[in-house]
C-alpha cells in the first residue's frame, strides 16, 4: 500500500529511501493516455449515436401507426377477455324476473310495487323479497323471454324478508340461477335487478360487512344480513346478490336510509343465500 502511493508521487523516493527510477516513471505516465483515450471513445460514440437517433426520428405517421397498432391490440385483447362482471351480468340474466305488485291502494305511491325476483330451480320457483308482494291483491312476473303469468306466494318467512313465488304459466325454457355463499368481507359483489324501474340493471362493489342487524319500519328486525355497497335502489329489492363466479350469494332486502329519502345512501344489506333458501322453506344452503 505505501509502495503504491511512492509510486503515485512523481520524482518522490521509495520506501528505502532510493529515487523511483525514471523508466518507471515514464512508463506510468503513458499507461494513463489509453484509459483517458478509451473514456473520450466511450463519450464520442454516445454523441454518434445521439446525432444518428435524431436524423432517424420517425415521422408523424409512423407515430399515429404504431398508437393505433397498439389501441387495436388493446381492444383485441379485452375483447377476448372481457371483465369478470360481463360473464356475471350475462349469466344471471336468463333468471332474472321483473315482478308488479298490484295492491287495493293502486293509485297511491308505493315505493314496493316494483321488484326484482331470480328463478332458484328448474320448477320455476321465483325467489324474492317478501315486502315486494307483502299485501298485494295481483302478481305479475316476467321473465326473461319476454313471458308473462300471474303468480302466487308458495311460502314465505316475514322473519326473513324472503317469500317464493310460483308462476301460473312459466316459461317453456327456465334457466335457475346457481346458487354460492362463502362469502368474506372485501368480496367483489355485483347486484342485478330493476332499480327505479330501469329493467336488468347491474350495479358492481363489495361486500363491506357480514352478520349485520338492521330495523324494519313495522318494528321487526332482520339480523344475520350481509352488508355490502353495491349501488341498489327501489326496484332492485328481492333481486340476487352476487359474487366473482356469477353465483347467488344474497337475496336484497333493505338499503341504510339515515336521510329518509327512498334512495340509495351508499351501504345495501342481503339476506344470505342459505338464510334464505332456509327460510322459503327449502333446505338450508
Amino acid at each position: 500500500m505505501s509502495r503504491a502511493v511512492g509510486v503515485a508521487s512523481d520524482g518522490a523516493d521509495g520506501q528505502d529511501g532510493q529515487p523511483v527510477a525514471p523508466s518507471r516513471r515514464r512508463r506510468l505516465r503513458r499507461a494513463a493516455p489509453p484509459v483517458v483515450a478509451a473514456a473520450a471513445l466511450v463519450a464520442g460514440g454516445f454523441a454518434l449515436g445521439s446525432r444518428r437517433g435524431s436524423s432517424d426520428a420517425p415521422t408523424r405517421a409512423e407515430v399515429a401507426g404504431a398508437i393505433q397498432a397498439t389501441v387495436g391490440k388493446a381492444v383485441e385483447d379485452l375483447q377476448a377477455a372481457p371483465a369478470p362482471s360481463v360473464a356475471v351480468y350475462q349469466a344471471i340474466l336468463p333468471s332474472i324476473v321483473v315482478i308488479q305488485a298490484d295492491r287495493a291502494n293502486a293509485g297511491a305511491a308505493d315505493d314496493h310495487g316494483l321488484g326484482t325476483g331470480v328463478v332458484v330451480n328448474q320448477q320455476g320457483a321465483v325467489m324474492t323479497a317478501r315486502h315486494v308482494v307483502a299485501g298485494a291483491t295481483r302478481i305479475t312476473l316476467t321473465f326473461a323471454d319476454g313471458t308473462s303469468s300471474p303468480a302466487t306466494v308458495a311460502s314465505e318467512q316475514p322473519e326473513r324478508d324472503i317469500a317464493v313465488l310460483t308462476a301460473d304459466s312459466p316459461p317453456q325454457l327456465i334457466t335457475p340461477a346457481v346458487l354460492g355463499g362463502g362469502i368474506r368481507v372485501g368480496d367483489e359483489a355485483y347486484a342485478v335487478g330493476h332499480p327505479l324501474g330501469l329493467v336488468a340493471s347491474m350495479s358492481a362493489g363489495v361486500v363491506s360487512g357480514l352478520d349485520r342487524t338492521i330495523g324494519g319500519t313495522d318494528g321487526s328486525k332482520l339480523d344475520g344480513l350481509i352488508q355490502f355497497d353495491t349501488a341498489v335502489n327501489p326496484g332492485n329489492s328481492g333481486g340476487p346478490l352476487l359474487n366473482r363466479a356469477g353465483q347467488v350469494v344474497g337475496i336484497v332486502t333493505a338499503l341504510a336510509n339515515p336521510s329518509k329519502q327512498n334512495f340509495f345512501t351508499g351501504i345495501g344489506f342481503a339476506v344470505p343465500i342459505g338464510a334464505a333458501a332456509g327460510g322459503a322453506g327449502g333446505p338450508p344452503q
